[in-house]
């Protein structure tokens, strides 16, 4: 180094001296957030794709108060709670539900872990020789994953194992304050304001158990319109 100083010197530049270098990742380099947020992004989606059906690889959320339970979800997952989309058949609750786990990885969280099923298939699986792991293994995977759609929930004949399943899974994702979306085509309460029945409901579906836990952290959002399905403005 001091040979090379001399030799500055000898050709009049000996007053030049290094200046600072920046040498900081750019945000397309590892080492700056911007990268690794975006790798996050990446495997994120991949794994929403996967969990994914086909039909709803397009999904966004369109509702607000979808996207804002999204966003609670992302910013605490703990205070999110239960978002509960009702309403007729086609209106488009399973594409709001998709649509809302999609935006969740899209943020690039820390982590991202997702199950999406519907009910039927969740109780084929939490049955005896319903899975190779068996039935206890199922139930706590769907207890423990951080995030869960249950789509078509009451679409099943209710029954002492179902109300079982549904209770001890719905209890523990209660208590440990996991975020869950549920689909449905019953109401929470078909009682009008006289207090009249009006058909079957969450509550005649799942029982009082279920549906008290359901009421405490529940976020429910009512789509409306006709049915998409059958093509219908």
């Amino acid at each position: 180094m001091q040979r090379f100083q001399r030799m500055l010197e000898a050709r009049g530049l000996g007053h030049i001296t290094a200046g600072p270098i920046d040498d900081s990742p750019t945000p397309d380099e590892p080492g700056h957030p911007e990268y690794h947020r975006r790798q996050r992004i990446g495997l994120a989606v991949s794994r929403w794709k996967t969990a994914t059906p086909y039909r709803y690889q397009q999904a966004v959320a369109a509702h607000p108060q979808v996207t804002a339970w999204a966003d609670r979800a992302v910013e605490d997952p703990r205070t999110a709670g239960i978002l509960f989309l009702t309403g007729p058949f086609g209106t488009g609750k399973t594409h709001e539900a998709y649509g809302a786990l999609r935006r969740i990885a899209e943020t690039g969280p820390d982590r991202y872990e997702v199950i999406a099923l519907t009910a039927p298939d969740m109780y084929a699986l939490m049955r005896p020789g319903g899975s190779d792991h068996g039935p206890e293994y199922e139930v706590r995977r769907l207890m423990r994953i951080p995030l869960l759609l249950i789509d078509d929930l009451g679409t099943e004949k209710i029954s002492e194992f179902t109300e079982e399943a549904t209770y001890r899974l719905l209890n523990e994702r209660y208590n440990e304050c996991r975020p869950l979306i549920i689909t449905s085509n019953l109401p929470v309460d078909s009682r009008d304001r006289d207090g009249a029945k009006r058909g079957t409901d969450l509550h005649d579906q799942l029982g009082a158990r279920i549906t008290s836990r359901l009421a405490q952290t529940t976020t429910v959002v009512v789509i409306g319109g006709n049915d998409r399905r059958l093509g219908v403005a």
